[in-house]
């Protein structure tokens, strides 16, 4: 039988993956099997940079803080998983997708985002999405046609008046 301190410290490591998912807008569970260390590092100062961080849990302590969540993600938590948190909704996701790209043995499996769950392929069209400042830049591109539109219908007008 498992002593009090055990079950405490294990009550407390389920409480402190609700507080991280519950603290996220994106919560990502993959497998990094296969993955060296350095690989590893390197994937946590990528996350790091853009507000996400990795933390690998027992998959039962996952299962009970899921379970409390009302999420169901059993068929994911088998074998080696790690679980990324991020604080913004698509910049960890989008950084993982690209550390997936050049490391094959990275598996994304399944994701919590913005408090519903999401597939893979839910996981693969929020990577698609171009970042923050990416999405500014297209509005502000979009807005400079209709001034430039403007600017030359102004133009023609006054061009139009002077000829008169």
């Amino acid at each position: 039988m498992a002593s009090q301190k055990i079950l405490a410290q294990k009550t407390e490591t389920v409480n402190e993956i609700i507080d991280k998912i519950k603290g996220s807008e994106s919560v990502i569970i993959f497998t990094y099997q296969g993955l060296t260390v350095d690989d590893i590092s390197d994937l946590r100062k990528k996350l790091r940079d853009a507000n996400g961080t990795v933390k690998v849990y027992k998959n039962t302590l996952v299962k009970r803080a899921m379970d409390e969540l009302n999420y169901n993600v059993d068929e994911f938590l088998e074998g080696p998983n790690a679980m990324l948190f991020g604080k913004d909704l698509l910049e960890p996701i989008k950084v993982l997708a690209d550390f997936q790209k050049d490391h094959s043995m990275l598996d994304i499996r399944v994701g919590v985002i913005s408090g519903d769950i999401a597939s893979l392929d839910v996981i693969k069209e929020y990577a698609s999405i171009p970042s923050r400042d990416g999405l500014l830049t297209m509005f502000a591109a979009g807005l400079m046609q209709y001034a430039k539109e403007f600017a030359i219908g102004v133009n023609l007008y006054a061009e139009g008046l002077e000829s008169k």
